[in-house]
């Protein structure tokens, strides 16, 4: 049965979550919550588990991220603008963290954000 989901976006907390959620099944797209009883009962856990997810079947995958895509916020730069890739000059990043080391693991909100580009995938500095 799982291979009939497929992953359309992961939130860190389970509030946003909700909110796609919602858009989606008023557009008649049936979904599934992975993961959201375990953040929302513990939020410093969210990383660890990857946050909560939402899927839904592999036949609306298309339609759910185009309506994904329609709503969801980019980045947005210190000067109140989104922020502009320098490779392909879209304005579709949202921050993104490596999380490599174990203290970053530990201690996220410590870790200098980066920008990742959703339409060709550079990871960028501000």
């Amino acid at each position: 049965m799982a291979d009939k989901f497929v992953t359309i976006a992961a939130f860190e907390y389970v509030a946003d979550l909700e909110i796609f959620k919602l858009k989606l099944e008023s557009e008649g797209i049936q979904v599934l919550v992975k993961d959201g009883n375990i953040v929302n009962s513990d939020p410093l856990i969210s990383n660890a588990v990857g946050g909560a997810k939402i899927q839904v079947f592999t036949e609306d995958e298309e339609r759910a991220r185009e309506i994904y895509d329609s709503i969801r916020s980019y980045a947005i730069g210190k000067d109140g603008l989104p922020i502009t890739c320098p490779n392909c000059k879209a304005q579709k990043s949202e921050s993104y963290y490596e999380r490599k080391s174990i203290f970053h693991k530990l201690f996220p909100f410590f870790e200098k954000r980066k920008f990742k580009c959703l339409n060709c995938n550079i990871i960028t500095k501000p």
